[in-house]
């Protein structure tokens, strides 16, 4: 019979070659962790285990090997900070890496409030305190209390998977549903992603998904990149509210009560007749369209600030909302060269709008634009059937 436990049997049969390569296959974010030692000065680690742990209090872990030589440093600290590297920061990490006695010379630093070096150009960086160590295994698990983080979600991160370096770069995003409101729309994103993913690539664009919950419309996924790239922030996640002239592609097929509340949102009366009859055009077209304009451009230039550092103070102004310039009843060569974003609704099984997908960041098409909004009529309206939904008849101006 064999000797010992049923755990120390199963631990003898997981070598460490099959351990490292089925916990490969699990992608992992690559921070440095530094410290300002007492008697060491600067120093810092290359960490793949890197996890939040709790929001209150605010804690997250890493776990160095009880061997480390690094770690004990940054232990005698009492604190420390975590840089989650960016995809073109390898160089930093195999420094890290290295046996060097000095690992930052020439990497540009700033001290965090705890004096850990914050290493310029990371993707995001958590300076903490150490709440408290604890042995597991081979390892230590170190808490750390969150002093103070920022991010730069410019930049994409660099990621370790299966022994090797590289970037995440997403085809698409979707939203998370933490409120519970979400359930039936980010189904039909399910459907939908792949011929978004699709598009953006044809037509060198950007093409995100809106969905309405009451009175908030809310970006649920994204795919693609503007016209040059460069570029990856995400608008997924943010909200704007339901106001005249935003939501045209929902409110056109809604019915005449539906309307007229909706309109009513736009104090001006002229505007107000210029909104109605923007939604004809967006009933006769199927699109909807929104014109370059000073209000565009502030708006925007706020959504990028937000998608950037998120802020609950920093939100476009109701007037720069109702000024936008939607759907024009007239589509001349000025105004057709002045279309920023072209967007189309997918239907449920009622008829009603479940989604919008919205094109923009397109530049001047091949096909012109006539041809993007074909093909973005052609997969809203694959989304459609795929959600085996119907668009509804459409309906005389009132």
């Amino acid at each position: 019979m064999t000797g010992g436990t049923t755990q120390e049997r199963q631990a003898e049969a997981i070598d460490p070659q099959t351990y490292r390569r089925v916990l490969g296959q699990y992608p992992t974010g690559v921070c440095v962790v530094t410290a300002d030692s007492p008697d060491h000065g600067k120093c810092g680690m290359v960490v793949g285990s890197f996890t939040s742990v709790s929001l209150d209090p605010p804690l997250v872990a890493f776990f160095p090997a009880v061997t480390s030589t690094s770690w004990p440093k940054i232990q005698a600290a009492g604190s420390f900070c975590v840089n989650i590297l960016s995809a073109d920061q390898e160089g930093v990490c195999r420094t890290f890496f290295g046996s060097a006695e000095y690992k930052f010379a020439g990497i540009d630093t700033t001290p965090a409030a705890s004096g850990s070096p914050i290493i310029d150009g990371a993707v995001a960086s958590l300076d903490c305190d150490i709440e408290d160590v604890y042995e597991a295994g081979d390892h230590y698990v170190v808490l750390g209390r969150i002093r103070s983080m920022e991010s730069a979600v410019r930049h994409l991160p660099l990621i370790f998977f299966q022994g090797g370096y590289g970037a995440f770069s997403p085809l698409s995003l979707a939203a998370p549903d933490r409120h519970g409101d979400l359930a039936a729309p980010l189904r039909v994103v399910d459907l939908a992603r792949p011929l978004m993913e699709r598009f953006a690539e044809d037509f060198d664009c950007r093409c995100i998904a809106m969905t309405r919950v009451e009175e908030e419309l809310i970006c649920v996924a994204s795919a693609g990149q503007p016209q040059g790239g460069g570029d990856s922030t995400t608008h997924v996640g943010q909200r704007m509210p339901y106001t005249p002239p935003i939501g045209s592609a929902w409110a056109a097929f809604e019915d005449d009560d539906h309307i007229d509340r909706w309109l009513r949102l736009q104090p001006n009366v002229e505007l107000r007749d210029r909104n109605r009859q923007g939604l004809q055009a967006v009933r006769d077209r199927g699109v909807s369209l929104t014109l370059l304009s000073d209000a565009q451009r502030e708006f925007v230039s706020t959504m990028d600030t937000l998608a950037k550092s998120p802020d609950e103070s920093v939100r476009p102004s109701r007037d720069v909302l109702q000024n936008l310039s939607f759907d024009p009843p007239e589509l001349t060569d000025e105004t057709m060269g002045a279309v920023r974003q072209v967007s189309a609704p997918v239907f449920d099984k009622e008829g009603h709008v479940v989604l919008v997908l919205t094109a923009f960041g397109f530049g001047r098409p091949a096909s012109g634009l006539d041809g993007l909004t074909a093909a973005l009529l052609d997969i809203a309206a694959a989304a459609t059937r795929r959600n085996e939904g119907h668009a509804p008849q459409r309906r005389a101006q009132q």
